[in-house]
């Protein structure tokens, strides 16, 4: 059997598998996204509009069904019925023992995980990352990563949405038996583009960038290893 349809074969078994286990209904355009509650004095709760926006783009413009939970902490993951879940804030972030197992489990069951520094957690979130994946420190995604070509093509990759400290923007990967299940993005600031236009008075440009990227990271976490 082709390589391909055996890997196809494994990753639509998995989301099965993850679906059943937390008694989703969705169509195959749609998902639950939630912000992840942290420890550590973070502000998690940054970008208050942002993934209701996101929804809102990817539903408008893709046909898709995806909702808005609100906010999770990592002991729910599993039952809440996620399965896309994105952390940001300025400060630190921190898990413990218990939260990497259960944001383990998470992905492995076939949930997306999203981490944004909003400027000044990048140090702290890669730290806590490498906890889920111990044996990866953070893959660079190159511009030509299946991820930047669609829905939306971003040939240079990761875009730049707000300005940190003058260092270009990151797409870090983690992997399971190959396929992405997490992203950490530095020096971007997606979700600030994703926040409704009066709070950072981003032009229409700059706000459909991070909209557009925000859109494929959510198609991706459906798809999976599949060329747009």
């Amino acid at each position: 059997m082709n390589l391909r349809i055996i890997s196809r074969f494994i990753l639509v078994k998995k989301l099965l598998i993850f679906l059943v286990t937390i008694g989703l209904q969705l169509s195959s355009s749609g998902q639950v996204l939630a912000v992840l509650k942290y420890n550590g004095g973070g502000d998690w709760y940054a970008n208050p509009t942002a993934l209701e926006n996101l929804a809102s783009f990817y539903n408008e413009n893709l046909n898709g069904a995806c909702q808005v939970q609100g906010h999770t902490i990592p002991a729910n993951v599993l039952t809440s019925g996620i399965s896309f879940l994105h952390a940001t804030g300025h400060g630190r972030i921190f898990f413990d023992a218990v939260d990497v197992q259960y944001l383990r489990a998470f992905v492995e069951r076939g949930g997306f995980l999203h981490i944004d520094d909003n400027y000044g957690m990048g140090e702290f979130a890669r730290a806590e990352i490498q906890k889920i994946f111990p044996d990866q420190t953070g893959q660079l995604l190159p511009s030509n990563h299946i991820i930047f070509k669609g829905p939306y093509s971003f040939p240079e990759g990761l875009p730049k949405i707000h300005e940190h400290d003058a260092k270009p923007p990151q797409a870090l990967g983690y992997f399971l038996e190959g396929e992405l299940v997490a992203v950490l993005t530095l020096e971007s600031d997606l979700g600030d583009g994703w926040e409704n236009p009066e709070v950072h008075n981003d032009d229409q440009e700059t706000r459909e960038k991070a909209l557009k990227m925000g859109a494929n990271l959510l198609h991706w976490s459906l798809t999976r290893n599949t060329e747009p």
